[in-house]
């Protein structure tokens, strides 16, 4: 499997991209220093892209140091080597008023973070549309994108009816961050096919569950709703969505013999399935750290076949859910998923 994709001409990326959310705190302390430089071990592994948001508190500046680091010690060609996925999500307070100097203000704040003169790709999130400007906004961005200061706009979380109006009105949206994993299967079918006849790549985001899908939770029993890791609160939620403990349990054991019969670890097997699904360009991977390194990129040599396609397939047959459209349970914010978000993050960072 090739190890990059192209998402516009002239824009490659690296098909595992190394995530962010993990080092932005509430999932645990974080050593700067370690961060900044297990980056570059990702880098040299192949890993050339890198995805943050203007809300995940320290990690942008974190991947600046990391870029300035390659552009001192390698050159600027190899630091232009590296792709930077940044997120632009106003704060649901602001909603009613943020306009267009606002907008700018965060770009330019993530230009100074990111020590970047061009922001490589920025995914737009608006938590209401019904609230505030969100057209002239992404319009606003449009215009800086113009201007030089970005490349290309994508979304996240926004399902086929949140995007159509844009696509509409002429916007090349060129990629949307969902989240699609073997317990989450709601951007299969008609969301994956509408992205597809409208040129957007899928950018996977969860496809491990936070780590549940890895060898530490195979076997263990019920560990109920309370954990000090929000993102293990996330997708605990997921997994009843999904049919709860047991069936999870079963998926786990199917995986682990998948993986056994590749040599490879059971979340590479995770993380491979959802790779190739239709629509999907790259998997993100939340990695703190770059200790199980040569695990991840055992994902690009993994090849499923059908015996290992059918043996998941038949797990997934017994599904529950989650159903609805993308991002859509996690949308109302009096719900269970709902109610663990974080609206108002922008200020604090």
């Amino acid at each position: 499997m090739s190890k990059t994709a192209t998402l516009r001409p002239g824009y490659s990326f690296s098909r595992i991209i190394k995530g962010g959310w993990q080092l932005a705190g509430d999932h645990g302390p974080v050593d700067r220093a370690r961060s900044v430089a297990d980056m570059e071990r990702f880098l040299d592994a192949g890993i050339t892209t890198f995805d943050c948001a203007d809300i995940y508190v320290g990690v942008e500046e974190m991947i600046g140091e990391f870029i300035d680091r390659v552009r001192g010690n390698r050159g600027s060609q190899a630091a232009d080597e590296i792709k930077v996925h940044t997120k632009l999500v106003p704060d649901f307070d602001r909603l009613e008023t943020v306009g267009p100097a606002d907008i700018e203000a965060i770009v330019d704040r993530s230009l100074r973070r990111l020590r970047l003169d061009q922001l490589p790709l920025v995914q737009f999130y608006w938590w209401d549309l019904s609230i505030g400007r969100p057209h002239e906004v992404l319009d606003c961005l449009k215009d800086i994108q113009r201007r030089g200061k970005i490349r290309l706009l994508g979304t996240t979380n926004w399902d086929e009816a949140a995007m159509e109006p844009f696509i509409s009105a002429g916007f090349d949206l060129a990629s949307t961050q969902v989240q699609y994993s073997l317990l989450d299967n709601r951007p299969a079918g008609d969301f994956a096919r509408w992205c597809g006849a409208n040129a957007m790549q899928i950018l996977a985001y969860g496809s491990l569950a936070g780590g549940f899908l890895t060898e530490k939770w195979l076997g263990t029993p019920d560990p109920g709703h309370t954990f000090s890791n929000r993102s293990l609160v996330k997708y605990r939620l997921i997994i009843d969505e999904f049919g709860g403990w047991d069936l999870f349990q079963v998926l786990m054991k199917v995986l682990k013999s998948i993986a056994g019969k590749h040599g490879v670890t059971l979340s590479a097997v995770a993380s491979r399935w959802v790779l190739d699904q239709p629509g999907v360009g790259a998997v993100i991977i939340g990695a703190r750290t770059a200790d199980r390194l040569s695990e991840t990129t055992a994902i690009f040599d993994l090849a499923l076949d059908d015996e290992d396609r059918k043996a998941i397939g038949d797990v997934l047959g017994q599904r529950f859910g989650p159903e609805g459209p993308v991002y859509g349970l996690e949308r109302d914010k009096t719900g269970r998923h709902g109610r663990i978000m974080k609206y108002n993050l922008g200020t604090a960072s």
